[in-house]
């Protein structure tokens, strides 16, 4: 049983929101059906739901812009689906914060497939975060240079100004300031802030990374060259263009 799981299908195609509904309901998911952007994020601001699957080219708002709206306050599984099958689309999606791509057409019953490991997955993520810290320390707080971290408020500070993270973006700076100057790999970042069983790119370490230095300008994260990164607490300023990896 998954009726405790609403997803909202977004598509301007009302044949294909009755058909990916349909066949959600055989999974016994609730669903809501939306013909916008502009509905969906009535939906995200009244009764937010437990997953999004969207289409990117949708008539006034695009796909691509409630994507960013929907990243910027909070961690959901989404899940793009476009016509569009070009590498550059599918990686802008995934910059964005979408968690997969499925190009049109696709068959329904990989979609409802994509829909059970996505929330599967966020389901263990949210687990996760509920576990133990992985240094010994039992401090409630972490102050490394500029930045605090409150765990159990789950509150960031930089410079006495609070920031807002997402659950994922918290989760990360926290990984990395329990163990400053020790360089992670991705695919290490990938299993203590996704889970073990996640299967998507690692460059979902990386577009998570950039998120957050879009949100702390001058974070001491640094990139470490083919491997991962690190939270230096020897120098205040990072250069994060020269040591971005490919």
């Amino acid at each position: 049983m998954n009726n405790n799981d609403l997803i909202a299908v977004v598509d301007d195609d009302e044949n294909i929101r009755n058909l990916i509904e349909a066949y959600l309901h055989k999974e016994r998911y609730r669903t809501i059906a939306l013909g916008s952007a502009e509905e969906a994020w009535e939906l995200w601001r009244t009764s937010p739901p437990s997953m999004w699957v969207m289409d990117i080219m949708l008539p006034g708002m695009d796909g691509y812009e409630l994507c960013r709206r929907i990243r910027a306050e909070a961690e959901v599984p989404i899940i793009m689906i476009s016509a569009k099958d070009s590498e550059v689309d599918k990686i802008l999606g995934l910059e964005l914060g979408s968690d997969d791509y499925l190009v049109k057409p696709f068959s329904p019953r990989e979609l409802v497939a994509r829909v059970k490991r996505q929330l599967e997955r966020w389901k263990k993520t949210a687990l996760i975060e509920e576990r133990p810290s992985l240094s010994e320390s039992s401090s409630p707080r972490i102050d490394i240079g500029d930045l605090r971290l409150m765990l159990e408020e789950r509150r960031a500070f930089w410079r006495e100004e609070e920031v807002d993270l997402t659950s994922k973006e918290f989760l990360m700076l926290k990984v990395l300031s329990e163990h400053p100057n020790r360089a992670f790999t991705r695919d290490e970042l990938l299993t203590f802030v996704w889970g073990d069983d996640y299967y998507g790119s690692d460059r979902a370490v990386d577009h998570l990374i950039k998120r957050i230095r879009k949100k702390i300008d001058q974070l001491p994260v640094e990139s470490v060259w083919g491997h991962g990164y690190r939270m230096r607490t020897d120098r205040s300023v990072p250069d994060h263009e020269a040591r971005t990896p490919n």
